[in-house]
């Protein structure tokens, strides 16, 4: 009884100091790109969107926490600027890099500190090696993909994470479970498995605006949190489902605002670049 009266002390007197040490935390969302499906087909194994034509962006975030920034995720590859690519009824486009981006807020590539991804799927990583001086962050699941990798595939390409593999690798942190990014618990990787073997979500801890959670590719858009739509290309359809219903749980318990990173809806959550959320 002594500790945990003691222990209830301890939390009562740091309370206030926990108050005035509140992350001096903010959030930029950067346009990464724009994805256009003749056919959505793929994004259910259960034929829900079968013939169905869409329109999905790619968007990446800029954290920054005092002094340190996260990258979340690092969009389609800049190659695409000013051309796109159109194969096999999939349109590719990107107007502007990351790096420019960041130069419109002062902030240089070398500036990050971590550069964090949810998953290794290319129109999350295409830009990834522009950020060679930052701390890797990866779900080990994944990362464990990325290594045994030798070739580009249409799924896993690993030349981006090139300054991240080999001799003289930059740093990596692969995650096996959740992952608290600055040590505060403003901003924390959830693991979400079933996209991909390592796939995380990102929880954000706004002082001003409040919880909100960026959903990597566990969803691609508000359909499939009705429908339970699983993509036919997801690499383990129970750890999906499972995911699912962690990321709801979540999202309710700490009434969160969902950002489901490809669905264009969902670009007003925020405000528009170079605008941020405190």
């Amino acid at each position: 009884m002594k500790f945990f009266a003691a222990a209830l002390a301890a939390l009562a007197l740091a309370s206030p100091l926990q108050a005035q040490d509140e992350p001096d935390l903010e959030i930029w969302r950067l346009d990464c790109g724009t994805i256009a499906f003749a056919d959505s087909a793929a994004f259910s194994d259960a034929h829900l969107y079968d013939g169905k034509a869409r329109t999905l962006v790619a968007s990446c975030y800029l954290l920054r926490n005092g002094s340190r920034y996260l990258l979340w995720d690092a969009g389609l590859p800049a190659g695409l600027i000013g051309t796109g690519l159109s194969q096999g009824g999939t349109t590719l486009s990107l107007d502007r890099s990351i790096a420019d981006q960041l130069s419109n807020i002062g902030v240089t590539t070398d500036q990050v500190t971590f550069a964090g991804v949810s998953h290794y799927h290319f129109d999350h990583t295409g830009q990834l090696s522009d950020f060679s001086a930052s701390t890797l962050l990866i779900g080990a699941g994944d990362w464990d993909v990325v290594k045994e990798t030798t070739q580009p595939n249409p799924l896993v390409d690993p030349r981006p994470f090139a300054p991240w593999l080999g001799e003289n690798a930059a740093e990596v942190i692969a995650i096996p479970g959740d992952h608290d990014v600055f040590g505060d618990g403003s901003v924390v990787m959830k693991a979400m498995p079933g996209h991909t073997p390592g796939h995380t979500s990102l929880l954000v801890r706004l002082p001003e605006t409040g919880n909100i959670l960026l959903t990597g590719d566990l969803y691609h858009f508000e359909e499939q949190v009705e429908n339970r739509g699983v993509p036919s290309f997801n690499t383990n359809r129970a750890d999906t489902l499972a995911s699912f219903e962690r990321f709801n749980a979540i999202a309710k318990s700490l009434d969160a605002t969902v950002l489901i990173q490809h669905d264009p809806r969902h670009l007003g959550r925020l405000p528009t670049f170079p605008g941020s959320a405190k």
